[in-house]
Parts: structure tokens; C-alpha cells; sequence
């Protein structure tokens, strides 16, 4: 896999848009396509996965896995299969693994190995060698895996496993799905119970797919929601057939767009809606976005549904830091929305940001403010007074730093825009989403 920093910066002008209107189908949910790779390649026998996300992040987790005995073939478009090696069976790999951008490839992958005889050398590109590990490092050290990381916790990391590993009971110091999962993978093929505890819940697929792989996982709430999650080691998965579901994060470009155009009327089918994963609807909704649930069903233990959004008259709020980790990655294009609300928004509680593939805070502030949005940035979050629906100036080029997430966010604003908004380089947008710019390019059609 080549990343994006190794060829030639792609910039973009994203113009003012027409309405948006007509139906499209977002790519699969890249945190489901991410641990059916996993999953399926400890378990024994055969995964099959239909919808399968096929940016470079999950490539790189598909890589990874060939790379430790699994074998990972594509059968179809969003097709393919896994046959696993069981779990505590991982092979030696016999080159350093590359992860180009995907933090959750690394960290998910550091607690997979962390239980396993073998040693693994980490790398990525730019971006993601500045992202700390250490959050990752602290647990995985308590079960023993050794590291060796670079200043800061940083990649290159090598990592060498325990086996046998010892159980731990770890409370997290702050929300993270990844650092969790991370535990409870390691926790796989550690002999006794493995316990996290989640002070605030967190996105949940990785418990919702090892129980679905066959995993002994028990979850415990208490009455202040503090969420206790054990896991029986040295277990037996088996394998599965997983229709991963739309991912709420891309989708989350095209319900902004579609609210923030005049005239746009636009059905993004077959959507996540984990509600660990569904707070950027819920605040759309307090800002008065029209977002209505169509054909609502479950798939492979996931609820989804069709959305129906149309342009709506937004207004700002004061976003509650509770929601924050259910929409971690959406607020670099909520911060779009809020430029284009009547008002003012608040958020805070979100120093998640500034650890992302670039620091999502100080990045989106200054995009904003170069195209025309009012917009204070505070420690932990942004105060953006918004336009109550008239067009930003537009302008750029904005400094997207290799994030994915910058890029689509603003080349949203673009779409509502006086003279456009250039994106330094849209090659980032393949890590998530390859199909991003060819999707908003056919609804303005």
C-alpha cells in the first residue's frame, strides 16, 4: 500500500453548489470493516464480509493479517473472504507492518499481538508517526508485551508479545474505543479475565462482534453508566458471515451537505446507526436539521437505517461534552455546519481532537476563519458564530495536514461558498472514503 505522502499533492477548488438531490449508498463502516478483518483471521475456518470499506486504512489492516498467517482475499466489490489462523496461532511477520494513516489499524493491532509469542515492528507515514501510542503502550505493558517506541510513543514501534500474558482489570482515563478494544483483543489470548472499565461509553462493535464471533464477553452497567467489560481468554471463534453496514462517518459529509444547500433533498441509504456512533444526528436534530429514519432494520446485530435530510434553517447550540465520544469524528464537519447556523455554537470537552490524524481542533479553526467563518478556538473545543444560512467567502488554499477528515469537511463548505473553498490535497480522502468526490460530484450533477 502506497500512502498518500509518497506521491504528489492533489489540490482541489470544491464550488458552490446547486441542490442536492437524488439517493446514494455510502461505503461500509470503517471500525466494523476494520475488526471483521481481525476477527475473522484468528477465527478457524472461513469469514465471509460483504460492504467491506476498502479505503487504505482497512487495506492496511487486511495486509497486516496476510502478513501473520491469515489468508485475505478480495472475491468481489466489497466482497471477501478470511480464513484465520485461531487465536494465540499468529505468525511471525517477516517485515515491519505498514500501517500508512490508520490509528485504529495500529492500536487494534497492538493489543492483537500483544498476547502473541511474536514481535512486530510498526510503521506509518507522516501523520500518523507524530500520533502518540502511549495510551495503547500503558495497558498492554500491564500484561506483559514489551516496547520499544520511538520519542514520545511514537511510530516506528516495536512491540513483542507475552505469552502467557496476564489478565489485567484496567479503568480508562479517558474515552476511547480504541485503547478498549485494544485490552479486549489482547484479552483474547490471555488465559483468565481480562476487565475493562468504561467511566463513558464508547463505540461498541468490537464487543458486539466478538460475542457475534463466539467470544465469552460479559457487559455491566451501573447505575452512574459506568460500563464494566469482561473477557475469557484463550478463546475459540468461529467464523462468520458479516454484511458490514454504512459508515456513519462518511455518511456524516452528505447530511451536512445535504442540510447546509438550499433546495437539497437527499436519501443516504443502508446507514449505521449504533448509537454509540449516532450523536452527530442527534445534534444536527437539536440544531434543527430535518433527518428522518427510513426502512429501519437490524444487520448482523447492527441497527440501520435509510436517512432522508433536507436543506433546514440550522441553529446554533451549546453541544453537550457527553455526546462527544459517540461523534468523535464528526465534528470537524459539525464545526462546517455551525458556520452555517443562525447563532452561535459551543462545543468543549474535546481534546480527543487534537491527538487525530492532524489536531482536528487548531486544523478546522483555521480552515473556517480562511473561509470566512467566525470562529474562537478554546483548549478543548470551538466557538463558532454561524451565518444564519448565508454563504461563506470562501478562499484557500486550507491545510488539510494529511487528514482525511479535514479535507471532505471543507470541501463541504465549499458547496456553500461565495468563490469555492481549495483543499491543499484531497489524496487523504482514499484512506476512508476512495469514492467521496465521484458520490458529491453526481448529486450536483
Amino acid at each position: 500500500m502506497t500512502a498518500p505522502a509518497n506521491s504528489a499533492p492533489r489540490p482541489r477548488r470544491f464550488l458552490p453548489s446547486g441542490p442536492l438531490k437524488g439517493t446514494i449508498r455510502v461505503p461500509g463502516d470503517k471500525s466494523i470493516s476494520h475488526r471483521s478483518i481481525m476477527l475473522g483471521a484468528l477465527a478457524v475456518g472461513e469469514t465471509r464480509v460483504t460492504g467491506l470499506l476498502e479505503g487504505e486504512d482497512v487495506l492496511a489492516t487486511a495486509a497486516a493479517m496476510r502478513a501473520m498467517g491469515a489468508t485475505v482475499e478480495r472475491t468481489g466489490e466489497g466482497e471477501w473472504s478470511v480464513s484465520g489462523v485461531g487465536v494465540g496461532a499468529l505468525l511471525q511477520p517477516q517485515a515491519p507492518l505498514d500501517m500508512g494513516n490508520s490509528g485504529t489499524s495500529t492500536r487494534l493491532l497492538m493489543g492483537l499481538i500483544a498476547s502473541h509469542a511474536i514481535s512486530a515492528t510498526f510503521i506509518g507515514d507522516a501523520s500518523l508517526s507524530k500520533r502518540p501510542m502511549g495510551r495503547v503502550i500503558e495497558p498492554l505493558s500491564q500484561m506483559g508485551a514489551a516496547f520499544e517506541a520511538s520519542e514520545g510513543g511514537r511510530l516506528p514501534l516495536t512491540l513483542r508479545g507475552a505469552n502467557p500474558a496476564v489478565p489485567i482489570a484496567y479503568r480508562l482515563p479517558v474515552a476511547s474505543a480504541q485503547v478498549k478494544s485494544a485490552v479486549l483483543l489482547a484479552g483474547l489470548n490471555t488465559p483468565g479475565i481480562t476487565t475493562v472499565i468504561e467511566p463513558v461509553p464508547t463505540r461498541d462493535h468490537s464487543e458486539r462482534m466478538l460475542r457475534g464471533f463466539g467470544a465469552e464477553l460479559e457487559v455491566e452497567t451501573d447505575s452512574a453508566g459506568v460500563r464494566t467489560i469482561r473477557i475469557r481468554g484463550e478463546a475459540e471463534l468461529k467464523p462468520q458471515t458479516i454484511e458490514v453496514p454504512g459508515d456513519p462517518s462518511s455518511a456524516a459529509f452528505f447530511i451536512v451537505a445535504a442540510l447546509i444547500v438550499p433546495g437539497s433533498e437527499l436519501v443516504i441509504q443502508n446507514v449505521g446507526l449504533n448509537p454509540t456512533r449516532a450523536g452527530l444526528v442527534e445534534v444536527l436534530r437539536q440544531m434543527g436539521g430535518d433527518i428522518t429514519e427510513l426502512n429501519a432494520r437490524e444487520v448482523g446485530g447492527e441497527p440501520v437505517a435509510d436517512l432522508l435530510v433536507r436543506h433546514s434553517a440550522l441553529k446554533g447550540i451549546t453541544v453537550d461534552p457527553e455526546i462527544a465520544p459517540s461523534m468523535i469524528d464528526e465534528f470537524p464537519v459539525l464545526f462546517v455546519a455551525a458556520a452555517l447556523a443562525e447563532g452561535t455554537t459551543v462545543t468543549t470537552g474535546l481534546d480527543e481532537l487534537r491527538v487525530k490524524e492532524s489536531d482536528r481542533l487548531t486544523a478546522m479553526a483555521e480552515a473556517l476563519a480562511l473561509a470566512g467563518a467566525t470562529v474562537v478556538e478554546t483548549e478543548d473545543g470551538l466557538t463558532i458564530t454561524g451565518t444564519g444560512g448565508e454563504a461563506l467567502r470562501g478562499g484557500g488554499p486550507v491545510v488539510t495536514h494529511l487528514d482525511h477528515r479535514i479535507a471532505m469537511s471543507m470541501a463541504v463548505a465549499g458547496l456553500v461558498s461565495r468563490d469555492g473553498v481549495e483543499v491543499d490535497d484531497t489524496r487523504p480522502i482514499a484512506t476512508s472514503f476512495p469514492q467521496f468526490e465521484s458520490l458529491l460530484d453526481g448529486l450536483r450533477g
